[in-house]
């Protein structure tokens, strides 16, 4: 990955939904099926820009705004470039 952000934007790596959405009895749905605004907006930080106001560092897992930022598309990865302001907390330590 070759992207540096700037200022105080972050790249994020959405992590790819594991689990299959499935119905109350029991049916398994097509990943096609699934609601967008029903998955999780959780992922890795992987670069972070040169602002003293960036809260997070690069290799922290990180849940931020379902509607922030700008999605990027390198080869066969999908990145997100979102403000420091739009991530919401730090998953773990």
């Amino acid at each position: 990955m070759n992207i540096q952000p700037l200022k105080d934007n972050v790249v994020i790596a959405p992590e790819k939904r594991v689990e299959k959405a499935k119905t109350e009895t029991g049916i398994y749905l097509p990943e096609s099926s699934v609601n967008e605004n029903e998955k999780p907006q959780i992922g890795k930080v992987v670069a972070v820009g040169e602002s003293k106001k960036i809260t997070v560092k690069k290799g922290q897992k990180v849940i931020y705004s379902r509607y922030s930022g700008t999605e990027v598309i390198m080869g066969e990865e999908i990145y997100l470039i979102v403000k420091n302001d739009d991530i919401l907390a730090v998953v773990g330590k």
